[in-house]
Order: structure tokens, then C-alpha cells, then sequence
């Protein structure tokens, strides 16, 4: 009992996080990396997560990527995914009815109420912690949410997709996430992976502040020009 339920710690890490690492989770839990491994092991048996070469976006260093761990669908089951098959038919219903664009008028509906319950969050916070909210109301609605500090912005991450068996059949749900972000946060935000094509978790790179360029005064202006 007391195995299985530091395995399920183990599987729950990597859902709230994303892919991980032994010796990170192994950090991250307070347990023996040999420890880590021995659950890992169980869980890969089970068909429950796989191991896979780390993702790196920007320049990769040196020496071989990391092998990190996630969840496989199987296991994203285990922890009550959120997946109907009502909702596949559904929405193949009405992509035979009224075609693409009916499906993204229904995904930008969809997001429409979700957008209405996020603004007021997301309005009052501090422009830098923007993110940070529109993070915190995600977790809330079950897509396990976090930033973190990118190259020239923040990357939002949701380790947990509710939706993600049928996002993998209709992008639109995730083009009309997309779009809500990029209203909410007053950015154009790029969606960089996402858990229904087969990403570990899904990033959304959102861009820093724009630097401040200095005036040029029309005598330097002058100068440059000769």
C-alpha cells in the first residue's frame, strides 16, 4: 500500500510538472533517486508513462539530451481525465452539419464563457503577474498551470488537458484557447506544443516587454545621414 501510494505521487508529480526527470522528481519528492526509478519503473510496465528525450527550445548544449518521463494517455485516465466520447460524436456531428466553420464558431464560443470568468482575474493583477493569474484560474478549471521564465517573455504551461482526446481531433479548441490568451494578456502569444498532438504538456510562449528605444534627436539624425 504504502509503494503504491508513493507511486501515485510519483505519476501525479509528473502530471502537475510535466516531464521529469528522475533525479527531479527524486528532488522534488524528498525520496532516493533509486526510489524514483523503482516506481518508474512499475508505471512504464504499466503502460502508464513513457520515457522520451527532453524537448529543448533555443540552443541545446552539450552532450545528450535528458530522458524525462510522461504521462500516457492510459495514465492520464487513471486520474479521472475529463473525456467523453458524447463529446467526439458531438462535435463530428457538427463538423458534418455545418463544416469547419461551425466547429470554430463552437470552440470560440466554448472559450467565450471561460474568457468572461478569467477577465476580472487576470484585469486586476500587476501586468508582471498577469501570467501568474491567468495560470492560477487555468489549475482551477483542471489544466494544472504554471509560467516560467523564457528567452524575451514567459512560457505558460498546462500539464493537464481536460480536452485532450478531442482537441486531438478538432485544433480549433485549442486555436480558440489560443486566441482568449492572447485577449486576456493583451499579447500575440504563440502556442509552442500542446498534450493533444502529442506533447507532454502544452506551452504558450507569451512575449516580454517591448525594450525602450532612446529618441534620436534631429542632430544625430543629421550626422547618421551624411
Amino acid at each position: 500500500m504504502r509503494d503504491e501510494s508513493t507511486r501515485d505521487r510519483v505519476a501525479r508529480s509528473i502530471l502537475t510538472h510535466g516531464p521529469s526527470s528522475a533525479a527531479v522528481l527524486a528532488e522534488r519528492l524528498e525520496l532516493t533517486p533509486a526510489a524514483v526509478r523503482r516506481h518508474l519503473d512499475h508505471l512504464l510496465d504499466e503502460g502508464l508513462v513513457e520515457s522520451r528525450e527532453e524537448r529543448v527550445y533555443g540552443p541545446r548544449g552539450r552532450g545528450r539530451p535528458a530522458k524525462v518521463f510522461v504521462l500516457t494517455d492510459t495514465g492520464r485516465h487513471a486520474f479521472h481525465q475529463a473525456y467523453d466520447d458524447l463529446a467526439a460524436t458531438a462535435m463530428r456531428f457538427i463538423a458534418e452539419a455545418g463544416g469547419e466553420q461551425a466547429v470554430a464558431d463552437f470552440a470560440r464560443r466554448r472559450v467565450a464563457e471561460v474568457e468572461q470568468r478569467y477577465r476580472e482575474l487576470v484585469d486586476a493583477a500587476p501586468e508582471s503577474n498577469k501570467a501568474e493569474a491567468l495560470a492560477q484560474a487555468l489549475t482551477v478549471d483542471g489544466y494544472a498551470a504554471s509560467t516560467a521564465k523564457a528567452a524575451h517573455g514567459e512560457q505558460l504551461c498546462q500539464h493537464h488537458c481536460p480536452v485532450a482526446h478531442v482537441a486531438e481531433q478538432f485544433p480549433q479548441l485549442c486555436e480558440a484557447e489560443t486566441e482568449v490568451f492572447s485577449r486576456l494578456l493583451g499579447k500575440h502569444v504563440q502556442r509552442l506544443a500542446t498534450i493533444a498532438h502529442g506533447d507532454g504538456v502544452c506551452t504558450t510562449h507569451i512575449p516580454g516587454p517591448q525594450p525602450v528605444t532612446a529618441p534620436v534627436s534631429d542632430g544625430e539624425s543629421a550626422r547618421t545621414a551624411r
